[in-house]
């Protein structure tokens, strides 16, 4: 095991933040999986899973038994972790710029395509190392302006190279879910497998310029272009990578996260991280159907108040279903009690933490079989 620090860009004088990640296996290995947690830094789940994780992956490096290379990122967000506002943590968003920490990633296939469109060829294996080597000269050419965009910079450092890239994060109160691009989704079924997901929305392209999707869709895209330009098709989804939702911002427990840190060994072990003879693990049934993130109802209330759920995530809901019930003990006569309905069929994988709700305000999601939404599809 290798302990590396990457020093970020300093926001102000006499501070300093850097990024620590864990190297384990052999440097240039294949296959690489790069794993961090909490780049939303108020999502801990995925903070204690890497903290089993690497215990488990030191025996591992120790005995010899990894043939490729992982990398873990345990605390992926030193920017926001730092942030708190009258005693409450602010992970999600740079208080400096606004900016969700998982958003404005740059494009990297519209970065590296000049300098690649030319030297395509028929040869697949050729190709996927001449992207790769493309991405990291650009991303030492890139000069960062801020902290944030220092951040983002690491990240994709380290992690631009990579067969398989797991995000770690959660919702405010939810199923185990992931999101995934389309493409990806034969690769991680077994991730969704081990890890029992309730919960798996597809898209290609969410939209926002997210970690994840930056680095799968790098290939896809790059792939299109060169259909586009007449280029051979020849160009392999060679990275898949995948926000794994670890239930809610409160499902901090050992038990629940040696748990999930021995899926994702599993999972490294079907993705042949291991020594061959070492054995892999039976894949379990999978707990869900894959849907696609368009079909994803958010929930909203139309009245303020007193949010009271009648359902909880994980339930599965049939059209009129009555997910919650919104109340004013204030009303004139009697409270009035305004009832949030399902619109459509599917699993309830996530909910909001707090029990008031503004008019127009979130209160859940259903993962729906039909798409029915376009645009960005991420909310902030």
């Amino acid at each position: 095991m290798r302990r590396t620090e990457h020093e970020l860009l300093s926001a102000t004088l006499g501070t300093r933040k850097a990024l620590t990640a864990f190297h384990f296996g052999v440097a240039g290995a294949r296959p690489k999986v790069y794993i961090q947690a909490s780049l939303h830094a108020g999502e801990l789940p995925g903070m204690l899973v890497a903290h089993h994780l690497r215990t488990l992956l030191e025996a591992a490096d120790a005995a010899g038994q990894i043939q490729g290379e992982v990398i873990l990122v345990p605390v992926a967000n030193p920017i926001g972790l730092a942030q708190r506002l009258y005693h409450h943590p602010q992970g999600r968003f740079e208080l400096a710029s606004a900016e969700n920490f998982n958003r404005n990633y740059p494009d990297l296939a519209a970065a590296v395509w000049p300098a690649v469109k030319d030297r395509l060829s028929a040869d697949a294996a050729a190709n996927v190392a001449l992207v790769r080597e493309a991405v990291g000269a650009w991303l030492q050419a890139w000069q960062p302006e801020s902290e944030l965009q220092s951040l983002r910079r690491q990240h994709l450092g380290l992690a631009h190279d990579a067969d398989a890239v797991l995000d770690l994060h959660c919702d405010a109160e939810a199923t185990l879910h992931l999101y995934t691009e389309e493409p990806c989704w034969p690769s991680l079924e077994p991730l969704a497998r081990l890890l029992g997901c309730q919960a798996v929305l597809l898209a290609r392209d969410s939209g926002g310029g997210s970690f994840d999707e930056r680095l799968s869709g790098l290939w896809w895209r790059l792939r299109e272009r060169m259909l586009e330009a007449g280029l051979p098709d020849a160009l392999p989804q060679a990275c898949d990578s995948t926000t794994v939702e670890l239930r809610g911002e409160t499902d901090v427990t050992h038990t629940v996260a040696a748990q999930d840190a021995q899926a994702i060994m599993a999972f490294l072990a079907h993705r042949q991280v291991w020594r061959p003879g070492t054995p892999s693990p039976a894949l379990p049934p999978l707990p869900c159907e894959a849907t696609p993130l368009s079909g994803s109802q958010t929930l909203r209330s139309p009245v303020p108040g007193l949010l009271v759920f009648l359902a909880r995530p994980g339930a599965k809901l049939a059209v009129g279903d009555v997910v919650a019930e919104v109340i004013d003990p204030s009303a004139e006569r009697a409270a009035r009690i305004t009832p949030i309905r399902a619109e459509v069929a599917g699993v309830l994988y996530a909910t909001v933490r707090d029990r008031y709700v503004h008019a127009g305000g979130e209160i859940g999601k259903i993962a729906g079989a039909v798409p029915f939404r376009t645009g960005n599809l991420l909310g902030a």
